[in-house]
């Protein structure tokens, strides 16, 4: 296993994968940064964190995995390699548990980079205007462990994603099952059955009912790992279309 998830790193690091890693994140930290510096009064802390978790679990986090499982799948499809692959003498099953593994841990630093740019953001540009520098504690911890929720709450959403990109060849059904879902995870914001549907699991980790956390935490999790499962055996037991 461990020589497959070799190969796996070898193969992102040829990709586009890391240039997303960095720029979705990116983006996020850039929007804090200009919003700082158009402020008039001291935030604090926790408004430009918990924000930028917001704007990271509703949004950036369901179109980057869209992107991101998309890109993982062609870097076989695309030179339909799955053929060869699938031939070499090791369970099939490896193969895509090595991308599954692979995806998640991109996510999850991803997750990170979010909170560091971020705080390193609206550093830079209360540097430029001090009188705006951020008022109350910076508890890293407790928005690392809300980003920890928000990547256990979306790993049903991401094994969604992979499982439809991964069987079929063409991107686009990855692509509409992502942008459809983010889409009604939008446009259905306030629906209190929002805290069932995979796409809002992540932000539901915001929420000030309890009920809702453990909820989609523990669908998002839980059910997560098990459609994962599924998805591997599946696929290793079938060809690609």
């Amino acid at each position: 296993m461990l020589a497959v998830l070799s190969v796996e790193i070898r193969k992102l690091n040829r990709s586009l994968a890391a240039l997303l890693a960095v720029a979705a994140p990116s983006l996020i930290a850039i929007f804090a940064f200009f919003m700082a510096l158009r402020g008039k009064a001291p935030q604090p802390w926790e408004m430009w964190m918990v924000s930028s978790i917001g704007v990271w679990s509703f949004f950036m986090l369901p179109m980057s995995v869209t992107a991101l499982t998309a890109l993982v799948a062609h870097m076989e499809h695309g030179p339909k390699s799955w053929d060869h692959l699938r031939s070499l003498p090791l369970p099939r099953w490896r193969l895509y548990a090595a991308k599954a593994v692979m995806v998640l841990a991109v996510v999850a630093v991803m997750s990170v980079a979010t909170l560091i740019l971020t705080w390193g953001a609206v550093t830079l540009a209360t540097t430029v205007k001090p009188d705006l520098t951020p008022t109350g504690p910076l508890d890293f911890a407790l928005y690392a462990t809300t980003m920890g929720k928000v990547f256990l709450a979306a790993i049903l959403m991401v094994a969604i994603q992979l499982w439809t990109a991964l069987r079929f060849a063409s991107f686009v059904p990855a692509l509409v099952v992502g942008i459809g879902g983010t889409f009604f995870s939008v446009v259905a914001t306030a629906a209190r059955e929002g805290v069932f549907f995979p796409w809002q699991m992540p932000v539901n980790m915001l929420a000030t009912e309890a009920w809702r956390v453990n909820t989609a935490l523990g669908l998002g999790c839980g059910l997560g790992l098990v459609v994962l499962a599924l998805a591997v055996a599946h696929l290793a037991r079938r060809e690609v279309l």
